[in-house]
């Protein structure tokens, strides 16, 4: 083999290492960037949710105790900090649940105009924020995988970003959700 024949093996070798770098680290953003959206959605449902809670909390279709316990649970979500957020909304999930869950709920639906309708609103939000965590969290499972990688660790592609965590919270639909499916 000559110098010319080696000198460009290495060079392609080279050639084909950088372009399969880079296509490595487009890729990583490209996670990054999803894992963005999917928070970005999360928060929207979490906050449909919460605006509906405070829409069925004023509607008076339930009890004043009731209403009130909603709309503490609800507010207290929409104003936790970042560290307390996962617990504020278990909180509104359990919350939801407890208020979906009563039998007097139903039957004052029943007579109250448009209470059937902000329900299945209810419901659709519920389900959006269910599904919604569960989407972010596959995105911070791939993501967390794709930086444990050794040429991700080895040369850094994710620069000095800390690993995103998780998203955890009692997200359970209410029982009588359940049994109307």
């Amino acid at each position: 083999m000559n110098t010319m024949t080696v000198i460009l093996l290495v060079g392609a070798i080279i050639v084909l290492a950088a372009v399969y770098i880079s296509w490595r680290a487009g890729r990583l953003d490209r996670m990054h960037i999803r894992l963005e959206t999917a928070r970005a959605a999360l928060d929207a449902a979490l906050i449909h949710r919460a605006a509906v809670c405070m829409e069925l909390a004023a509607s008076r279709v339930l009890d004043p105790a009731t209403s009130l316990v909603l709309a503490a649970a609800t507010h207290e979500a929409r104003t936790a900090g970042p560290d307390e957020r996962e617990h504020a909304e278990s909180d509104l999930s359990r919350t939801v649940r407890a208020v979906m869950d009563q039998e007097r709920f139903r039957e004052r639906l029943a007579e109250a105009p448009g209470g059937a309708a902000l329900v299945a609103e209810l419901d659709t939000a519920v389900t959006k924020v269910i599904y919604s965590r569960r989407f972010y969290n596959n995105a911070v499972d791939v993501t967390r995988r794709a930086q444990r990688r050794w040429l991700a660790r080895t040369l850094r592609l994710a620069g000095h970003t800390d690993p995103p965590s998780y998203f955890e919270i009692d997200d359970a639909e209410p029982a009588s959700f359940a049994q109307q499916a």
